[in-house]
């Protein structure tokens, strides 16, 4: 299949970037390391003011200081290199940072951008079920909307009154390319990543393969996660308030594991800071609370008296918080928002309970997983390819009344 897609990279005033090979701009040869910069709302480059820059045709470009997990807790830098196009605009785009400046985007066919995604999600020397099981979600999550348009739960909302704010967050905050490279679409960080061979075997393997609803034979909107922590969680308590039978609930107990060389398969270099995934537990004083919602919400509830639970999913997860002050008194959801308000980056899930300590002063999050806990869970993925699965079986597990079926 050959579909082009544009995948935001990153936003900054002044991108830096190589390229290598003989890529063309404005019908002359361009390669080597170059500059463009924001100014006065056009691209200069050059000692030229452009509406933007289109580079095609050569071997391979370089970006210079990629964000990667933005506003997550292991965010940091990293130079990416990427096969296709590359093209920068102006613009801005709020999940990759909000300001206005350049956007560098980069053109590239479904199937090689899918080649990046399941070598940056995870390790490309995943086992190769995992990694067929891996290309197929991949691949249904994206073309979920392209190929049924009439789906109207995908899209970027906020239901605010003076009593809750209910925001959810989907690629459509995105107006300017189809996905970004970030965790909030799906990881794509480049060739970089791509060190084994049975990267490409699994694509080969898999080519064309998607899930499709067993109730109305739709592409599913596959969604995924690092570890469900026990159960998994129905979409409707993440996003749009729409229900897919093949999002159930489904209990897991293969993501309990701490063997490192299964989790070095889901865990790059940075995801192993975080080894606490499966329960953890987050300790503030009600002091640091205050002050941390307060920050993250702009809204000055006062001391922070209570966290309540309102509504959880089926997994446990709250979709639904009730946050008590002295000052307010007021509703939060649905999950990712919870997890943001509670964290200095984002909370590692919102299946937690509260425990308040030392008369009130401390509160206590005891939590299970980490991410949304829609669809597969990938630390329980790797343990099922480690036990002997097929890409199909584990397909079958993490969604339900769906069937394997080429495009």
């Amino acid at each position: 299949m050959t579909r082009l897609l544009n995948i935001g990279i990153m936003s900054a005033e002044t991108i830096r970037f190589s390229l290598r090979g003989e890529y063309m701009f404005n019908g002359k040869t361009c390669t080597g390391n170059l500059t463009a910069s924001f100014n006065d709302g056009k691209v200069l480059f050059s000692g030229e003011l452009y509406d933007e820059l289109l580079f095609t045709g050569g071997k391979c470009f370089t970006l210079e200081n990629v964000v990667i997990g933005v506003n997550f807790h292991w965010q940091r830098y990293e130079n990416q290199s990427f096969k296709g196009n590359l093209r920068i605009v102006t613009g801005h785009d709020k999940v990759l940072s909000g300001a206005p400046g350049l956007i560098a985007i980069n053109i590239i066919d479904v199937e090689d951008y899918l080649v990046s995604v399941i070598s940056s999600e995870m390790a490309a020397t995943s086992s190769m079920e995992l990694l067929k099981a891996h290309a197929v979600i991949s691949r249904s999550w994206l073309l979920h909307p392209i190929l049924n348009p009439h789906n109207g739960g995908n899209h970027q909302t906020s239901v605010e009154t003076a009593e809750s704010i209910i925001r959810w967050y989907e690629r459509d905050a995105h107006t300017l390319f189809d996905v970004c490279a970030d965790d909030h679409c799906q990881r794509y960080q480049g060739i970089t990543k791509q060190t084994s061979e049975n990267v490409q075997k699994a694509i080969d393997a898999t080519r064309g393969m998607v899930l499709r609803s067993n109730s109305n034979g739709e592409v599913c909107d596959a969604r995924f996660y690092k570890c469900c922590g026990g159960r998994t969680e129905q979409f409707e308590t993440c996003w749009a308030d729409e229900h897919y039978p093949y999002l159930e609930c489904v209990h897991d107990h293969y993501c309990n594991t701490t063997d490192h060389r299964i989790l070095r398969q889901v865990l790059n270099d940075y995801d192993q800071e975080t080894l606490d995934f499966h329960d953890w537990t987050v300790s503030y004083t009600q002091q640091e609370l205050s002050a941390l919602i307060r920050e993250k919400s702009s809204i000055d509830f006062g001391d922070i008296l209570d966290l309540v639970p309102v509504r959880r999913g089926p997994s446990g997860r709250i979709f639904q918080l009730k946050i008590v002050g002295t000052k307010r008194t007021m509703t939060v959801g649905k999950e990712l928002e919870i997890r943001k308000w509670l964290s200095p980056s984002h909370l590692y899930s919102s299946w937690f309970d509260v425990e308040k300590a030392n008369n009130g002063l401390t509160f206590i999050l005891h939590g299970h997983g980490w991410g949304h806990g829609v669809g597969l869970c990938q630390i329980g993925a790797a343990v099922m390819a480690d036990k002997g699965f097929t890409y199909e079986q584990i397909l079958a597990h993490y969604f339900p009344n769906t069937t394997l079926k080429p495009l």
